[in-house]
């Protein structure tokens, strides 16, 4: 028998309220679970694995998901713009995300809120006001940190070197903004030259010693990122100048921490990754859930020296599991 055309629409409307959206999976209880991509820079680097670890350890806490995906390299700025348009085709239920470029990626920001999907932007952000929130190192304090570090080192005169990532993403551009700020302390110091490593170890050591052979009497080096600090050091071993010249770095990769209790690094300006991530997955789901998020969540940052490096604040830090993380 033929049912009323009535039943069947009731039918199929009653089959569609079952299924759920289309980034959403069934749990235990009836509740769903929210997927949240997040969206590195990069991929290779130790500063990024710890990023995960944080983002999927609210995702635990919080019956979440992660979908983590990013270019491989931070200056693939198309592949990260593309990932964001899969996901918003996916139709993910938030997004976290560092950008590559804070311009580029703009656009892509601005179609996921027309999507209704949230969008928290950690360490690089974008040129917008659409972001819930921005969960990241205060990145001009961190670099005035460093230029006073250096300062320290160097008896407060000499020729300095700064050695920043990628042009136009937002964290390198903070960076070099917050030392060259940080060197008006401290006239006693004079920048000799700024080149940039494209976050590329084999590049940074090559412009370092680029930087050392035009400036022989150069004294001391500001390396804004992980592969800028890790390139530094090896010119700085193949030069003969461990310790003749001082090398303060951003970031703490197990490579890093070697080069420091080496000698190579004097100073670490680290950041709390693992916070980043947890922080950002929290502030997304709490926008999903239409609460209110603070704009901006500062993660801090510490000066790791060869002397404190062995300390339990510093040893939880370096761990990926900082205590006040949570």
């Amino acid at each position: 028998m033929k049912k009323p055309a009535f039943v069947v629409t009731l039918l199929a409307l009653a089959l569609a309220a079952g299924c759920g959206g289309p980034s959403s999976a069934p749990r235990e209880g009836g509740a769903e679970t929210l997927d949240i991509a997040v969206i590195p820079k990069g991929l290779t680097h130790q500063f990024w694995v710890t990023v995960r670890a944080g983002a999927e350890a609210a995702a635990a806490e919080m019956g979440a998901k992660v979908i983590w995906q990013g270019p491989t390299k931070e200056t693939e700025i198309d592949r990260q713009i593309n990932i964001m348009q899969d996901m918003i085709n996916r139709g993910v239920d938030g997004i976290v995300m560092a950008a590559c470029d804070e311009n580029a990626l703009a656009t892509a920001v601005a179609q996921a809120d027309a999507a209704g999907i949230p969008v928290v932007t950690f360490d690089s952000g974008v040129k917008s006001d659409i972001p819930k929130s921005f969960v990241a190192t205060d990145n001009v304090a961190g670099a005035k940190l460093a230029a006073d570090t250096l300062a320290q080192l160097m008896g407060g005169a000499g020729e300095v070197g700064l050695i920043p990532f990628v042009p136009g993403a937002a964290t390198s551009e903070l960076r070099e903004k917050g030392f060259k700020e940080g060197l008006l302390a401290h006239p006693g110091l004079k920048l000799a030259a700024t080149n940039y490593c494209q976050s590329d170890i084999a590049l940074g050591m090559n412009v370092t010693t680029d930087m050392i052979t035009a400036f022989p009497a150069l004294g001391g080096i500001f390396a804004a990122n992980e592969p800028a600090a890790i390139g530094a050091a090896q010119a700085l071993r193949g030069l003969g100048k461990v310790g003749a010249v001082k090398l303060v770095a951003f970031d703490a990769s197990p490579e890093q921490i070697a080069a420091l209790k080496e000698g190579v690094i004097q100073a670490l300006v680290v950041q709390n990754p693992f916070k980043m991530g947890y922080e950002g997955v929290k502030a997304v789901i709490a926008a999903v859930k239409g609460q209110e998020v603070p704009k901006v969540i500062d993660t801090g940052v510490t000066i790791v020296t060869k002397e404190n490096v062995d300390t339990p604040e510093v040893q939880a830090l370096l761990s990926g599991k900082a205590p006040d993380a949570k």
